[in-house]
């Protein structure tokens, strides 16, 4: 059975890829299990400086899911060159780096500065607030999409993957966007916005009072939004929200996708990557399916 598969021009092994902010630079993770089994790692999210997050709490478990608020902690793009970069790049899979910023010149800067390094790809947040817009992020509007996409891509010379947020009003209208601006491929669905409360206190749990929500309950909102971008653009795409498993992962290729990112199940269970690499074949065989690349977008709807 062949799992491989080819992402604007890169290479891997299988589409299982991991997601930013819940695998640092995959590090902690190589203590557990060969990383270089996986298809590859998205980075921590990079920051032209360095960046210590969020004060208070960052995280809160929720039903099916949870909350973060973390604020993008990060060494800066120059340590990550320096210091992480290299072991990622031992590791033996593809290497992704995620830019952020907060003003159109951070995503060109960071765009610049990662493409003259050996990373496979950039993944651009676009989240992240527009410090010059009264704090509204980048990726809520279709126009603000494009501008920042096509930003980065004129200071780009590696594929740009442009991150697309589901808190917005029609995500093929985002995706489409992303298309105009320059995206080599996109990858959706980033957290939706959530929050916990305690009831004795009185007050939200997250010192940032809203945090992103993840895991397996953003799940059919994430496989809808795919499947909508996926007639919306010709663009590739990386699937993600809520896949624990290998059918999971499969189904986001079904919808469309032609790689998937695994994120909150690393957290609740370090090999959760490694493990639903390990079920591809045994769920293709079930299914019947003999090259997964075959399968993307074969939804009969």
């Amino acid at each position: 059975m062949n799992t491989s598969v080819r992402l604007c021009g890169v290479e891997l092994k299988n589409p299982i890829l991991t997601a930013s902010g819940t695998f640092g630079f995959g590090r902690e993770y190589s203590e557990f299990y060969d990383v270089g089994r996986l298809g590859g790692i998205v980075g921590k999210g990079l920051t032209p400086l360095p960046r210590e997050g969020n004060d208070g709490v960052r995280v809160a478990e929720t039903p099916s899911g949870m909350l973060n608020c973390v604020g993008l902690q990060n060494p800066g793009v120059e340590a990550f060159i320096r210091d992480e970069l290299p072991f990622m790049r031992s590791l033996g899979c593809a290497v992704i780096a995620n830019a952020a910023g907060s003003v159109l010149s951070d995503y060109q800067r960071m765009a610049e500065r990662l493409s003259d390094t050996d990373v496979d790809m950039i993944e651009l947040n676009i989240s992240c607030p527009n410090v010059k817009s009264g704090g509204m992020a980048f990726g809520v509007l279709p126009e603000t999409v494009e501008q920042v996409t096509a930003a980065a891509k004129k200071h780009c010379k590696k594929p740009l993957m442009v991150k697309l947020s589901p808190n917005v009003a029609n995500i093929a209208d985002n995706a489409r966007a992303a298309e105009a601006g320059g995206a080599d491929a996109i990858s959706l669905i980033n957290t939706l916005t959530g929050m916990a409360v305690d009831l004795k206190t009185r007050r939200p749990i997250l010192g940032n009072v809203t945090g992103g929500l993840s895991g397996p309950c953003v799940k059919p909102v994430a496989l809808a939004m795919v499947r909508k971008a996926y007639k919306a653009v010709k663009l590739p795409i990386v699937g993600m929200g809520g896949i624990m498993t290998a059918e999971d992962a499969l189904e986001f290729i079904l919808c469309g996708a032609t790689a998937v990112q695994v994120g909150t199940a690393n957290i609740s269970d370090p090999l959760a990557a490694v493990k639903i690499v390990e079920g591809l074949s045994g769920a293709m065989k079930k299914y019947g399916i003999n090259d997964i690349s075959e399968l993307t977008g074969a939804l009969v709807d």
